[in-house]
């Protein structure tokens, strides 16, 4: 199918929660646009050393991982971060590689904010069958 990148808004999730809060003000919320690689291969989210600065994500634990070569790594996590596609939005956290290395957006962030790759196109768009609103899987919940 070939290499896609999205261009994905990042934002202090709790920069958000404190302005609304009204104890910073709505210019002072870290936000940035980053263009990130759909890595439907990774399950997480990566952001880079760079980028876990400039928007000053809190340390939250540190995380092992397999990279595709096999090895197992461990990484610091971060967050609470704001994704923002379009019209879709979904809150995570992320895994930070070092230096500048190319950022990820995996599988639950994008199964989060239901988009899809779309082949023909080579890009990643909004789940046509939901175009106004991101509808979620509950397939365990009966009624």
């Amino acid at each position: 199918m070939g290499v896609i990148y999205a261009d994905i808004e990042l934002i202090n999730a709790g920069d958000l929660e404190m302005a609304r809060r009204h104890i910073i003000g709505e210019d002072e919320v870290k936000r940035m646009p980053v263009s990130m690689l759909v890595d439907t291969g990774s399950e997480y989210m990566c952001i880079n050393d760079t980028v876990r600065e400039q928007l000053d994500l809190p340390f939250r634990e540190k995380r092992k991982g397999q990279l595709a070569n096999g090895d197992v790594v461990e990484y610091d996590v971060v967050g609470p971060i704001e994704i923002r596609f379009k019209n879709r939005m979904c809150v995570t956290t992320a895994m930070v590689i070092p230096g500048e290395n190319e950022m990820l957006l995996g599988a639950i962030p994008m199964e989060d904010m239901d988009v899809l790759i779309h082949p023909q196109r080579r890009e990643l768009v909004v789940n046509p069958e939901h175009p106004y609103y991101a509808q979620l899987k509950l397939k365990g919940i009966r009624r």
